[in-house]
């Protein structure tokens, strides 16, 4: 599989250390006027990026405790649990998180943070059986995905 591409943006520089990962959740308030908006901006909702490397660009923000600092990201890879079936590398697949049974124990492993449902992910890492035994009876793996 090829590598991820990386991406210049720019984070709280208090943030800007490699191998941080964080979930970009949109533009806050108090960005409107800024004249770098858009560097800061310029990632998807909702997906989780991990800092590869840092740069030595700084601007002063009004969001950010001692302004942003420039960073490459990649999108970071999820690990989630998925239906043992579906636990081939380097497949394509189409996350599901159909289960709502929140008070299950392995309920973070179905819905992770920085997961869209109905978007299609990679399978970069087949890591293992689940520990837990689905409560619905499916048999499950532990898989590492990445977005298409």
């Amino acid at each position: 599989m090829a590598d991820a591409k990386t991406k210049v943006t720019l984070v709280g520089t208090v943030l800007a250390k490699q191998g941080v990962e964080f979930i970009y959740e949109g533009e806050a308030a108090g960005c409107e006027t800024c004249k770098v908006k858009k560097a800061c901006n310029n990632l998807q909702i909702g997906r989780r990026y991990r800092i590869v490397s840092v740069r030595t660009t700084h601007h002063e923000c009004a969001v950010h405790l001692n302004g942003t600092t420039a960073v490459e990201v990649m999108e970071a890879p999820i690990t989630v649990l998925i239906n043992a079936d579906m636990a081939i590398i380097n497949s394509r697949i189409k996350l599901e998180l159909s289960c709502n049974r929140s008070d299950c124990r392995s309920y973070p492993l179905c819905h992770p943070d920085g997961a869209v449902e109905g978007e299609k992910y990679i399978v970069s890492d087949v890591l293992g059986n689940a520990s837990d035994i689905c409560e619905k009876g499916r048999a499950l793996k532990l898989v590492d995905i990445r977005p298409v």
